[in-house]
């Protein structure tokens, strides 16, 4: 998908060295986009840079210390002078853990990670759209933020979490320059995913039955719509939740 309007804006990218995050960031940069990514793992924000040494840069860091979070939305100011587009990709998983199986410690993590690491990014990087009258900011929620099924206890509270914090984002801002949206995927194929694969792949398999459309999608799909959801064309759509699941939401 080709977004000619991208060649001015500066994208910044949390979870942007794996999975759908990394595709994201790919996308746009394909498109003439300057692009900051943001991982705690070093590894695929390095490949990134060495691919498009100057429209790419990275800070490692993680969603959950503040610190990390100022330091790169500094670092991506003095590069690139602006942000134009938040998409707040990263996340973990809980293993579908039922609620008397997660203890304190997992669902600190999930919560932290999925949760309070976008509000974290949301609140450094907000300001300066506000104070610009223009920003557009896209979450990555999860049909575990629509339906149960999706996750365990935590991670599909956390999405829900993330569903009304994206439709209360957009009301609050909307009249200064600001829309809000969120992405809810469906079986995805990522390095996040691997387990499924693994051995025989029955649970891959398995998956790919339950769903309408009857496989798994790849990560530059999410990235597609990205793509879409962050332009111009999409400008009406406010508070949106938008899946790509594969018809998982219409059984």
């Amino acid at each position: 998908m080709k977004f000619e309007e991208y060649k001015s804006k500066t994208i910044f990218v949390t979870g942007a060295a794996s999975g759908i995050g990394q595709a994201q960031a790919i996308a746009f940069l394909e498109n003439g986009a300057n692009v900051f990514g943001f991982d705690v793992d070093e590894r695929g924000l390095v490949n990134l840079q060495q691919q498009y040494p100057e429209h790419f840069s990275y800070r490692v860091g993680s969603v959950c210390c503040k610190d990390d979070i100022e330091r790169a939305f500094e670092e991506t100011i003095s590069m690139f002078k602006q942000v134009d587009i938040l998409l707040n990709t990263a996340g973990v998983l809980d293993g579908f853990a039922k609620t008397l199986d997660t203890d304190e410690a997992l669902w600190d993590q999930i919560m932290n990670t999925n949760v309070k690491g976008t509000y974290f990014v949301t609140n450094t990087i907000l300001p300066h759209m506000i104070r610009r009258g223009s920003g557009t900011i896209v979450n990555m929620a999860s049909i575990a933020g629509l339906v149960a099924g999706g996750g365990g206890a935590a991670y599909t509270a956390s999405k829900h979490a993330i569903v009304g914090y994206t439709k209360q984002l957009d009301l609050d801002y909307c009249r200064e320059g600001i829309r809000a949206n969120a992405i809810a995927p469906g079986a995805i194929q990522t390095p996040m995913n691997k387990a499924d694969f693994e051995g025989d792949g029955e649970m891959a398999k398995w998956v790919a039955d339950e769903t309408p459309a009857g496989r798994w999608a790849q990560p530059h799909e999410v990235a597609n719509l990205t793509l879409y959801l962050a332009s111009s064309a999409a400008d009406y759509i406010h508070g949106a939740v938008m899946p790509i699941d594969g018809g998982w939401l219409t059984k």
